[in-house]
């Protein structure tokens, strides 16, 4: 697991002995002194460190809950604010502007004050020691979330030779997750965030063909 994986797990594990959160979406792995090996969905205590070590963190959940009981108009809606910005970054790293839109919806559903269990942050649900590593100073702000987030995108669709469902798993789980596997980690939080990323990529495709034949 690179440098960046294990900044971003260590940044979870801070923030699961502050708050004590459960998650169903994240898988925790621990080593007890015996050398023995178990995962778990039960995010760590403070007691716990005695007990186990704690040596990887597998997905992370997004913001999406804010985007229960949101009607679609109301989502178009709230889209249409970043579409320029989205644009202007896609031609910047050569992303489909459509893509970036498919994951922003499923990381935040454009909420730019969105904040994940896990502490991601922003538009595109950055994990603070990613941002930083991005050059994003202020997660919150659409701009630089986005440009930070894009640039991220882009350089994981290059590094997987535009395989877009490694690309997607390790935006999710990280490219160290990724390496472990070989592929796709098998998680079922990163195997439906692939899938849910695709969906609505299908659907923005699907729209713009239409418009396009209009």
């Amino acid at each position: 697991m690179n440098k960046q994986t294990w900044m971003k797990a260590a940044s979870i594990l801070l923030a699961c002995f502050t708050s004590q959160v459960t998650n169903a979406d994240k898988t925790y792995v621990y080593e007890e002194t015996d050398g023995t090996v178990w995962y778990t969905n039960v995010a760590p205590t403070s007691q716990d460190s005695s007990r186990f070590q704690l040596v990887a963190v597998k997905g992370r959940s997004t913001a999406t809950s804010s985007c229960r009981g949101m009607s679609p108009s109301k989502l178009d809606h709230r889209a249409i604010a970043y579409n320029s910005t989205i644009q202007k970054f896609a031609t910047e790293f050569k992303v489909d502007s459509k893509l970036i839109k498919a994951v922003v919806r499923n990381e935040s559903c454009f909420d730019k004050m969105a904040v994940s269990s896990a502490g991601a942050q922003g538009l595109m649900q950055l994990m603070p020691p990613t941002a930083k590593s991005l050059g994003v100073q202020d997660a919150f702000d659409a701009e630089q979330n986005l440009r930070g987030g894009v640039r991220y995108l882009s350089e994981l669709i290059t590094r997987y030779d535009n395989n877009l469902a490694l690309a997607l798993a390790a935006y999710n789980a990280g490219p160290g997750t990724v390496a472990k596997f070989a592929g796709v980690p098998p998680y079922k939080e990163t195997k439906l965030y692939i899938e849910r990323v695709m969906n609505s990529y299908r659907e923005y495709l699907q729209e713009y063909l239409q418009a396009d034949a209009g």
